[in-house]
């Protein structure tokens, strides 16, 4: 079954719920005052079937002191009827709420003249020509125009008929993307406990799980919903919602909150979008303060305007301008970033309303293009470029390549990615994958770059690493730690070690605890091998007490920069060991374990040793026994127990 929204717009008193009533005999006005004073104050809603398409009728409020409640209405509906009174004609609200569904982007509806049993057929079509006039070249031209009366019944039929086919000719809504839904009502049910209810704005609901009530980020439990007032285990976009919140107070909600899937939306304070004002709107400055509307939200923004656009109305096409004016005017339309008083739940692509401070009018809308922008300044040449391009972005792939890209070398997760597009994170996966094998993108775990700055990103580490080598031809290779740092400008952690491990499959570099270019090779002049090969043999000659490599430099005449570097080489390639400050040949080491566990060999008890002992059994001083003792205690030849060691 398809499922539509139609809110109803106009004027103050021109029939609006007296005509929803006749049409579903549902009486959508359900405040006590709201039947009091005969006027509707907030929204109310009433359901209407036709044949396989399940209508669901918002009826807002006409007067001014109400448009905010409007708003919140008309914010989820797919096609409106706009309600004029054939005995007044166009009135100032009348063009408000036209005005409001142009900017929300509403994509069809009908207009009924109401009270058409009380004006004659002369002024009845004098009325036809200012309501056409009104709507020529907006959405609804061409609409069908319906005189009607819900007094005398009169022109009923011909609604319901106009109804029908654009029920028929408005394509339903998805039930792919994130579950959304705009709470406008909160209240307690006895026996039940805290309701919202909303107009479903995507996605599926489930009657029993968990959900995210934004923009606080607190996980909620579903307890039931209804769907048009009946329980239903799911709920779709287009339907009207109650849900059943389990241990969530009403004061803790209220309108302008939003119930969505995890990580489904951005809780933004201040976004990047297209601003259009009316062409009736007065000057708009920059940093003037306004009154901003999205879904069921009012919150206090401040405007910044980035590069302005001329339009010829609030529908028009557009003209690139270069400069970045401090004043918008009426009918332009410009690249802005609004900064929000509280945060609200956006996505890309949300359409959002305009009000003056004061007086409170609507003055203009848009759309938005990234609820989370990064830093940079948006009166800039490139603040225009990430404008335009963001707002030329037509798919979910171009969208997901252009938002990875901006990200750079540090990429962005899936889950970071998805509210910023609209989407739920299973369908950015989806995207992503296929970019990935397309190789536009590459994917490290949950975190994407790509292609090409992950290719950059190699080439410079590649480089890095060959400018060590010709700096440090002698070391074994540049420290992963300080390539890791070194490339921090262009590749954040994940990246780095997925370019490491790439180029290492690769066979170009080795990338264990150094990173070492599969073309470098340690080459030594005849003075580095011939220091090299002596201080090896005076190790392995002097055995258990080897001399001080300083000392040894000095009265042999060897510079003593090249006898270290000669002794690192000797260390770092296994030759010899330092054991604190002292130098041991391998060989005499291994010699030593030997000598020390074959005591064992044969021995009823075990073998004890203390410092005395093993000075006397080696010939050597304390100086060179402790480190040594230590040394097998280390490689487990021996245990310290006490000041003796006993041989394992």
């Amino acid at each position: 079954m398809k499922h539509l929204v139609v809110g109803t717009a106009g004027h103050i008193d021109h029939g609006k719920s007296t005509l929803v009533e006749a049409l579903t005999g549902v009486d959508p006005d359900r405040l006590q005052e709201e039947k009091a004073r005969g006027i509707t104050i907030d929204l109310g809603f009433a359901p209407y079937r036709h044949g396989d398409t399940q209508l669901a009728f918002v009826d807002v409020p006409g007067h001014e002191r109400f448009v905010r409640n409007m708003l919140a209405g008309a914010s989820g509906i797919d096609c409106v009827l706009l309600v004029i009174a054939a005995d007044e004609s166009v009135m100032p609200q009348t063009r408000e709420h036209f005005d409001i569904c142009r900017l929300l982007g509403v994509g069809g509806g009908l207009v009924a003249l109401t009270k058409s049993d009380l004006v004659d057929e002369e002024t009845l079509e004098l009325v036809r020509l200012e309501t056409r006039e009104l709507i020529a070249g907006s959405f609804l031209d061409g609409a069908p125009l319906v005189p009607v009366s819900a007094r005398t019944g009169a022109g009923l039929d011909d609604v319901r008929r106009e109804l029908a086919a654009l029920s028929d000719g408005v394509s339903g809504r998805a039930d792919s993307g994130i579950a959304r839904l705009p709470v406008d009502r909160a209240f307690s049910v006895k026996g039940f406990g805290t309701v919202v209810t909303g107009t479903q704005a995507s996605g599926v609901i489930e009657g029993e799980g968990e959900l995210t009530l934004m923009p606080a980020g607190r996980r909620v439990k579903v307890r039931g919903l209804q769907v048009h007032g009946e329980p239903r285990p799911a709920s779709r976009a287009g339907q009207r919602v109650a849900v059943n919140l389990a241990a969530v107070a009403v004061d803790d909600l209220q309108r302008g909150d939003t119930l969505t899937t995890e990580g489904g939306l951005c809780a933004s304070r201040r976004f990047d979008g297209r601003l259009t004002l009316l062409d009736g709107a007065r000057p708009l400055k920059y940093g003037a303060r306004v009154r901003f509307h999205q879904g069921t939200s009012e919150i206090m923004a401040r405007l910044a305007i980035g590069a302005a656009r001329t339009t010829a109305g609030a529908g028009g096409g557009a003209e690139e301008a270069p400069e970045f004016p401090g004043v918008l005017e009426p009918g332009a339309s410009a690249f802005v970033r609004l900064h929000l008083e509280r945060p609200v739940a956006l996505t890309r692509g949300d359409r959002f309303v305009l009000r003056a401070y004061s007086p409170m009018i609507t003055i203009g809308g848009g759309v938005v293009l990234d609820p989370d922008p990064p830093g940079g300044r948006l009166r800039s040449a490139a603040g225009l470029q990430r404008a335009m391009r963001l707002d030329a972005l037509d798919d979910d792939a171009a969208a997901v390549l252009t938002m990875v890209g901006e990200a750079g070398g540090a990429g962005v997760t899936i889950g970071a990615l998805a509210p910023r597009i609209g989407r739920n994170v299973a369908e950015v996966r989806r995207v992503a994958a296929a970019l990935v094998d397309e190789g536009a993108l590459v994917a490290m775990g949950e975190r994407l770059v790509v292609a090409a700055a992950a290719e950059a990103a190699g080439e410079a580490l590649l480089a890095i690493a060959g400018a060590y080598h010709r700096d440090h031809p002698l070391e074994p290779g540049l420290p992963r730690e300080e390539a890791r740092e070194r490339l921090a400008s262009q590749a954040g952690p994940a990246l780095f070690e997925h370019v490491a491990q790439v180029l290492a499959a690769a066979g170009r570099l080795a990338a264990g605890r150094h990173l070492v270019l599969s073309t470098h090779r340690i080459v030594l002049t005849d003075d580095e091998t011939r220091v090299k090969d002596d201080l090896a043999g005076l190790f392995l000659r002097e055995g258990l007490s080897p001399p001080d490599p300083a000392v040894w430099a000095r009265e042999r005449g060897v510079d003593r920069a090249l006898a270290d570097r000669m002794l690192k080489l000797l260390v770092r390639d296994g030759t010899v060991e330092r054991l604190d400050t002292l130098v041991f040949h391998r060989s005499v080491l291994e010699r030593l374990r030997q000598d020390v566990a074959g005591l064992r060999t044969g021995a009823a008890e075990p073998v004890r040793i203390d410092v005395a002992w093993f000075k006397q059994r080696f010939g050597i001083t304390r100086k060179f026994a402790i480190p040594l003792l230590e040394y097998l205690d280390r490689v487990r030849v021996t245990r310290r127990s006490g000041r003796e060691r006993i041989v394992v």
